[in-house]
Parts: C-alpha cells; structure tokens; sequence
C-alpha cells in the first residue's frame, strides 16, 4: 500500500515538474502589444507560453472573458494596458483597474487564486517589462501548477 502511495506521489511531483503553463494575455493595442512587440524587433526574449490577444484597450476586457479563458483551460490571466494618463480613450485603464479588483475577489468565490490574474501598465517602449513580467508571470503560475477547476 505504501509503495502505491510512493508511486502515485512521485507521478504527481514528475507531472509538476513537466507543467508548462498556458497563460492568456490581453494587451491593449497602443501601448503594452507595442511593448511587446518591440521586445520581438528588439529581439529580447520573452515568454512563450503567452498567448497574445490583442484589443484596442485594456478597458474593452470584458471580466467574462476572464472567467472564460480559465474555463477553456489557462491557468493564468495576463492584462496590460497604458500607464495611466496615456490611455488613448482617457479613462480605459481606469476602468480596467476597478474591473480587475472586483474579479479578484469573484475568482476567489470560483475556488481560483487571485494570483493567477496579473494586471500590468506596460508603455509601447517598455520592451524590458513587457519580457520580464512574461517571464516572472509565467514561472509563478508553473510554481503554483495547474489550475483545476471543480466542474460538475
């Protein structure tokens, strides 16, 4: 019996150890998808395990797209957008900010650690950030393993 254990235990840690985290990113168009963008011209690496969806403001994310990228199987949310007073809709990140404190404290009613969802302010000429929150983003959530959602 205690050998099965073993065995299912080292299964799980060899599991963990494979895991490569699938991460959304929303990154508004004017100035955190230039950001990253420019860190692919600038040839910085930044991680590949983001997949990108580009939307003209981190305002247009809609928190149902949120809670539906981790239904479809993320297990991280990436949003960024303009620093503040560089939104060219004045008022989108703003919107975003106020959005994503609330979701937080949904996704904790979900079971889901509000940690999974990022918000980031990234400038189109912030290569740098844009490759090093990619990055550190993507090695918390392999830290914190796959996100299982209790489905009925």
């Amino acid at each position: 019996m205690e050998t099965q254990e073993k065995t299912i235990e080292q299964k799980a840690v060899q599991a963990k150890e494979k895991f490569e985290p699938r991460i959304v990113g929303f990154l508004c168009n004017w100035c955190a998808y230039s950001g990253a963008d420019l860190a692919g011209v600038s040839r910085l690496q930044s991680s590949p395990n983001i997949r990108i969806i580009r939307t003209m403001c981190s305002g247009r994310v809609d928190p149902a797209m949120i809670l539906r990228a981790f239904e479809l199987g993320a297990d991280g949310v990436l949003i960024a957008g303009c620093h503040f007073g560089d939104c060219h809709y004045l008022e989108g990140n703003f919107k975003t900010m106020r959005r994503i404190e609330l979701l937080k404290m949904v996704l904790k009613r979900f079971g889901i650690d509000e940690k999974r969802l990022r918000l980031e302010w990234i400038s189109a000429s912030e290569a740098e950030k844009y490759a090093r929150v990619s990055f550190e983003f993507t090695e918390q959530i392999r830290e914190m393993g796959p996100l299982q959602l209790q489905t009925n």
